[in-house]
């Protein structure tokens, strides 16, 4: 089969495409044939080595949506011809690709593999952070930064779904204007505003951060009492300045999370709460996927060099193969 991989630490003309070994199911997994693999940041910093070991050799790709075609020992949940998309810790920029049968949600009716490939890593990390761990309620206020980002489009969705108010951070008026639309209560735009003075008369209750550096301090003053701040990313760098006083006094929750190091286990335990909780609003076409740009696999670098520049809006997707 053919896949992506990183031949060395670097830029994105590292990526080559390269002829693979087709994957055998192991126990409890699935073999799925490609349709459609997801971009994400995380894919990049793993190419450029920012992980702390060396990717030279590894596909990366966190998330697809393909057709089973082989399930391997134990695996009982899905049978061959079955439409999923899938959580994947690696991999996805393939022809085929072997998951855990117990990470795979259902392509829902009508939806394309496109559509459904830019769906896994953006609902259960923000299910994951914004609703499990700091526990947004309806009324409360939310923000996110990068409001126009996979990320943030899904924030936005969800956020109002469950009845809270939605605010987000964006780099121009175009990506403004798009989370407006979302349903996003005010927007602003960090390049012409400073988004604290904007922000300040409404008061936040809960923040998802994938920026970090100074925007921390801002962060924590625009919380409300018995805030909290959840960090996905921090593109501006992981050192921040923090009043203590200010936490204190406020009561606020600083916590973080990643998806990629999490065991099979609380994995499985993350996709089974999204299948019960979120792919009903996703089925009913309250909570919908945005792709800005698709590339056929063998385009991986030009995607990923899109992803760098921010100049999309939703997300960016590989296509593999005639069925997308």
């Amino acid at each position: 089969m053919q896949a992506i991989v990183i031949t060395r630490p670097g830029d994105s003309a590292v990526l080559e495409v390269r002829e693979q070994a087709k994957p055998e199911p192991g126990y409890r997994q699935v073999l799925v044939r490609v349709a459609a693999a997801g971009l994400n940041r995380s894919d990049i910093m793993q190419r450029q080595g920012g992980y702390g070991t060396d990717p030279s050799g590894q596909v990366p790709g966190l998330e697809m949506a393909g057709t089973v075609e082989q399930c391997g020992p134990g695996a009982n949940r899905w049978r061959a011809g079955d439409a999923v998309c899938a959580l994947l810790p690696g991999g996805g920029y393939a022809e085929y690709v072997a998951v855990d049968e117990r990470h795979c949600l259902p392509v829902p009716d009508g939806m394309s593999m496109t559509d459904a490939a830019s769906l896994p890593e953006t609902v259960l990390t923000v299910w994951s952070n914004v609703f499990q761990q700091v526990r947004l309620r309806a009324g409360e206020h939310f923000l996110v930064h990068g409001g126009s980002s996979g990320i943030g489009i899904t924030a936005i969705q969800l956020a109002a779904a469950f009845g809270a108010k939605a605010f987000a951070t964006v780099g121009n008026d175009e990506k403004k204007t798009f989370c407006e639309r979302l349903g996003a209560e005010r927007v602003v735009n960090y390049k012409t505003e400073d988004f604290e003075d904007a922000l300040k008369p409404y008061g936040l209750d809960v923040i998802l951060d994938m920026v970090g550096g100074d925007y921390t301090e801002k962060n924590i003053r625009l919380l409300r009492t018995d805030g909290r701040l959840t960090f996905i990313n921090a593109m501006k760098g992981p050192e921040s300045t923090i009043n203590i006083r200010e936490l204190m006094s406020k009561r606020i929750v600083l916590t973080g999370s990643m998806l990629k190091p999490r065991t099979d286990e609380q994995k499985s335990a993350l996709v089974a709460d999204v299948l019960a909780n979120v792919w009903p609003l996703v089925s009913a076409g309250r909570v919908k996927p945005v792709v800005y740009r698709t590339f056929p696999l063998a385009e991986a670098a030009q995607a990923q060099q899109l992803m760098e520049s921010s100049d999309h809006i939703g997300k960016i997707i590989l296509t593999v193969g005639p069925h997308q």
